[in-house]
């Protein structure tokens, strides 16, 4: 079996664009993959990394090969190497696709070629509830609509603002700093949702790596009485030493990791011991494997792993399979209320088979999704191959 073409789609819907990759062979079986650039800027640009990492490297090659294949990415696309979220999140979508195909092949999902099961379900949070939220009462309502849902757990963001939007999109704090008015409305919201979901209900807190780590300190201590499940992301990404030194002022558990790719990235956060809780995203830090990877050594260092998804429905797909097969997995995120049309791009997304906040394992071949075509045909970015 020999990789023949691949079709690159940028799917803009409703303020979000995740990047889908299809690779096909020559014996007639495909396989998708998602790099998790769905947000923010940069997704052409990894649309791009994909084409060239495809036309490059990957065309031709046996798609069962996947290491090999994963090494000749990162060996000879030069970048790859101190290499940061574009390279890696094309590699990522590039791998996916590879296990689909894999597993379509032989009839298998893709957690039997990782070990198999370790749980048929996995218990989730909700995200992306509070993005049209801005006073404490209008966090504490969207809270307890998302606990009428079925959730017991949630994430907000204490300090983003709305943007105002029909797609419900959020900005973040601008230059690293925060007047007293900002850090009180954050510490009121907060408290609005803790009293609105009651004391059973897990809370989590983004910090986006907003903030400098003496400033994140005099916040994050703000929170603790309204019992967090953990802090993600105190301070920037690329300072895992102030994020060490937040985790030593305060009992919260910390996590991080959305922003840090491959092995390689997460190692001086594993030394230095500055999280509780990493969260790699199979999207961008490499793949599958590497995610793989990375929560092996987090067992190593006693650390568990709550794998961050943000993008479409073929990405959270990929998640489960690796969910299904994780011995230090904490809790899986999830954005269940994105548009419908952002779902509809598959045949069977997997955010829609949420009950009482558990999302289930599926046992389909591959990943476990396919592409339902007259919804992806428009958003067709690029063909290469034949």
């Amino acid at each position: 079996m020999k990789i023949t073409r691949a079709e690159i789609y940028i799917v803009r819907i409703d303020g979000r664009h995740p990047v889908v990759v299809r690779l096909h062979t020559d014996e007639g079986i495909s396989g998708l993959g998602e790099a998790a650039i769905a947000y923010g800027v940069g997704e052409t640009a990894a649309a791009g990394m994909i084409k060239d990492l495809f036309e490059a490297i990957v065309i031709g090659k046996d798609p069962f090969r996947i290491e090999a294949l994963y090494s000749d990415m990162y060996d000879h696309s030069f970048w790859a190497k101190g290499g940061g979220v574009i390279v890696f999140a094309g590699i990522a979508a590039i791998e996916q696709a590879l296990w689909d195909i894999k597993g379509k092949a032989l009839n298998l999902p893709v957690y039997e070629f990782l070990g198999g099961k370790c749980r048929e379900e996995v218990r989730v949070y909700s995200n992306g509830w509070s993005f049209r939220a801005d006073t404490p009462a209008e966090f504490a309502r969207a809270a307890e609509k998302t606990l009428k849902d079925g959730y017991s757990a949630l994430k907000m963001y204490p300090l983003a603002q709305p943007v105002g939007n029909a797609a419900g999109n959020i900005r973040h704090v601008s230059q690293r700093s925060i007047d007293r008015a900002a850090a009180d409305l954050a510490v009121a919201r907060v408290a609005a949702v803790r009293d609105a979901i009651g004391p059973q209900v897990d809370l989590m807190l983004d910090l986006s790596g907003e903030l400098t780590p003496d400033a994140a300190i005099s916040l994050v201590r703000r929170f603790e009485k309204h019992d967090i499940l953990f802090i993600e992301e105190p301070t920037d990404a690329y300072d895992p030493v102030g994020i060490r030194r937040v985790k030593d002022a305060t009992h919260l558990p910390i996590a991080a990791g959305e922003r840090v790719y491959t092995r390689y990235g997460f190692r001086p956060l594993f030394e230095l011991q500055a999280v509780d809780i990493v969260q790699p995203d199979i999207g961008n830090a490499g793949g599958i494997m590497e995610t793989k990877k990375i929560a092996a050594m987090a067992e190593a260092y006693n650390m568990r792993i709550q794998p961050h998804v943000c993008a479409g429905p073929i990405l959270t797909a990929a998640t489960l399979q690796l969910d299904a097969t994780l011995t230090n997995l904490f809790i899986q995120e999830l954005y269940p209320y994105r548009a419908p049309e952002h779902f509809g791009i598959v045949d069977e997304p997997p955010e829609l088979t949420v009950k009482n906040g558990y999302m289930p394992i599926p046992d389909r071949p591959g990943l476990g999704v396919n592409l339902v075509e007259e919804r992806i045909r428009p958003f067709l970015w690029a063909t290469c191959g034949k």
